[in-house]
């Protein structure tokens, strides 16, 4: 289901990928855009990213039936202060963030009376950012976590609808339990990431740049998750707290198991680990949310 106007806050390709999958779907909205630096609403305008790409926040919601915070969840609380006076009544809100509770806890005290709010977060992306890195079929076969934290069934359903239409599955989470799965397959691996990542530039300063040049392709996977946009991931991080932090120290009980069964030589522990986390991958391979190809599909994903 459509809607008839639809505000995009932020251009990076979340946004730019849900504008050009509109366009695919066929939807006749009128879609605004609004970003706060001059460059990347020059860019979205070269690129023909929305109908309109406004100068301000206050031009760009004005009248929107369906308005998407799609800036770094740290930014979501001003940018709904400086949007609330020019809703209008009826219309809804909805966000992009891979947190919930402390977007809710930023966003929903602005908001007038009238104006759903209904949390959203599609579990999807690359390690790519800005207006030109959009691309029409991100969503397919996605998954997009609805928490309808206090929403009305008709917003919630209305924008369940919406999603569907961009190709993505839906489904509906609370807020509590959507911050700690999202820590486990999202937060935390790209963490990791980010550290593994760390760890092999310290060794290329002594090693004459070996670890970049005999790169494996576990490790250059590492680096293509660790390419994400850092002030996203910031805002993660410090907005998560409690559930990244759970799941921080149940890995690194795992990780402690582990290096005692390398040390004492457990082969057999380490044999029945690795078998059990390969069937995860095989139950994601037969779930559809990844590809057994080379690249596991990646160079042949933009279309």
């Amino acid at each position: 289901m459509s809607y008839p106007r639809v505000a995009l806050l932020g251009l990076g390709l979340i946004a730019s990928s849900m504008f050009w999958a509109m366009k695919r779907a066929g939807m006749d909205s009128h879609v605004t855009g609004y970003a706060r630096s001059q460059a990347t609403r020059d860019t979205a305008r070269r690129l023909g990213l929305c109908h309109e790409v406004c100068d301000s926040v206050a031009e760009a919601v004005r009248d929107a039936d369906l308005v998407v915070l799609a800036v770094p969840v740290g930014a979501m609380g001003e940018l709904a202060e400086a949007m609330a006076p020019h809703l209008k009544p009826g219309c809804t809100v909805t966000d992009v963030g891979s947190v919930k509770q402390a977007v809710i806890d930023a966003v929903r005290p602005h908001l007038p009376e009238g104006v759903e709010f209904v949390p959203a977060h599609p579990m999807a992306g690359t390690e790519h950012s800005g207006p030109d890195a959009g691309f029409a079929s991100l969503y397919d076969n996605r998954w997009c976590l609805i928490v309808p934290e206090g929403a009305s069934e008709q917003a919630t359903a209305r924008l369940e609808a919406y999603w569907q239409a961009l190709g993505a599955n839906t489904e509906r989470m609370e807020v509590e339990h959507h911050d700690l799965v999202c820590a486990v397959v999202s937060h935390i691996p790209h963490l990791i990431a980010y550290t593994m990542v760390g760890v092999a530039d310290d060794l290329r300063r002594v090693s004459d740049q070996e670890v970049i040049k005999f790169s494996a392709a576990g490790f250059r996977d590492f680096t293509r998750i660790a390419a994400s946009d850092p002030t996203m991931w910031r805002d993660v991080f410090l907005t998560n707290k409690p559930a990244t932090l759970e799941i921080l120290g149940r890995f690194t009980e795992e990780l402690f198991a582990l290096q005692r069964a390398i040390r004492t030589g457990d082969g057999q522990l380490l044999f029945d680990y690795f078998t059990r986390t390969r069937e995860i991958r095989r139950g994601i391979l037969q779930a559809g949310q990844d590809t057994d190809a080379p690249d596991f599909g990646r160079a042949a994903v933009r279309k």
